[in-house]
């Protein structure tokens, strides 16, 4: 029988993808090599890992990545960009790790406009330490550290940082993307490869956020995550792209 799935060369066979049943984040690690396969930059790549649930990541990638601290990943990008304006480099990081942690680096590279990428891992939640309250969690969502659901009196509303750094100079392409659908997943890539595209030509810094699904966090299966990104998620944080960069 002849073979048409196989595993992309810029992912490490020998290890699984360690993630909870129905999250999203290794669909997002495979499209990432996928994209640097057809692109063939997989030996000029660096990723810059920020600290989350795929921390674990360098051992998936089989191409250069560097762990950053909480937060920090995009300042060591914009040195790694610096230093070797060659390489392909990319930040990839969650929603705790960039809009709270890290909400200063984020802002300056982009205002800078300095030319990598990031991709940003949108479940709503700290995934990683429990699932409490992030400043991506919606209005009335439930955490271990919001049981009555995130109270805007109290926790302030959720903060859209794609718009945000939309909204900078130095950013030449910003989009929103999800993988819980067929369709979904195949925009999700597309986006990536533009991302990726727009840094190479030199256009400035790119961004593509991805809502992914926690069901360990949220307390619903997968089936119920993947339901409730289309039901609840995309409403506070609509799909698209934000900024298109010049053709």
């Amino acid at each position: 029988m002849e073979q048409i799935f196989e595993q992309p060369a810029s992912a490490a066979l020998e290890h699984r993808y360690d993630y909870c049943a129905g999250c999203g984040h290794g669909i997002t690690i495979r499209l990432i090599a996928e994209v640097l396969d057809e692109l063939e930059l997989r030996e000029r790549t660096i990723g810059v890992l920020g600290v989350g649930c795929y921390s674990t990541n360098p051992v998936t990638f089989d191409f250069d990545c560097q762990l950053a601290l909480h937060g920090r990943a995009p300042a060591m990008a914009t040195a790694v960009k610096r230093l070797l304006p060659d390489r392909l480099v990319f930040t990839l990081q969650g929603d705790g790790d960039l809009a709270a942690i890290g909400t200063t680096e984020i802002v300056h590279a982009a205002m800078r406009g300095d030319c990598f990428t990031t991709l940003l891992l949108n479940n709503a939640n700290f995934g990683e330490t429990g699932g409490h309250l992030a400043p991506t969690t919606l209005v009335g969502q439930r955490t271990p550290s919001s049981r009555e659901g995130r109270n805007v009196a109290e926790h302030g509303y959720p903060t859209r940082i794609t718009e945000m750094l939309a909204l900078l100079d130095g950013a030449s392409y910003v989009a929103r993307v999800a993988v819980h659908k067929p369709t979904n997943v195949l925009r999700a890539r597309a986006a990536i490869k533009k991302a990726f595209q727009v840094q190479l030509s030199g256009q400035g810094f790119s961004m593509v956020e991805v809502l992914t699904a926690c069901p360990s966090g949220w307390r619903l299966t997968p089936v119920e995550a993947h339901a409730w990104i289309d039901e609840v998620q995309t409403k506070t944080y609509p799909l698209g792209e934000l900024k298109k960069a010049a053709q």
